[in-house]
């Protein structure tokens, strides 16, 4: 995206990275911690919560570029699949968000 193209789209996506770093340096002790220890219950719990608020966090973005972008976002209970199909395609005047890997990945 050009410096000059949608500002609004820039600045909610530096916010939401903001949120996301913020979210993983927060955890990142447990995520340091668990490379070599196995987490207890609460641990996966808390892990769990991260994975969510992550995900969750990603797809906002994804839903603001298709919004703001590409003009929509797909409906009906397949949505979230059809989204993440939607950010590995190229859109109008955009390039893809996902790799095709990483869209198989996260299938």
């Amino acid at each position: 995206m050009s410096s000059g193209v949608w500002p609004d789209l820039r600045e909610q996506v530096a916010v939401e990275e903001s949120q996301l770093q913020q979210l993983l340096d927060l955890h990142r002790p447990l995520l340091e911690k668990c490379l070599t220890v196995e987490p207890d219950a609460i641990e996966l719990s808390a892990l769990a919560a991260l994975l969510h608020s992550f995900y969750t966090g990603m797809e906002n973005l994804f839903r603001r570029i298709a919004l703001e972008v590409d003009g929509g976002v797909a409906q009906g209970s397949a949505w979230h699949r059809l989204l993440l199909q939607q950010m590995t395609e190229p859109g109008t005047g955009r390039p893809a968000v996902l790799s095709t890997e990483l869209h198989e990945r996260l299938q």
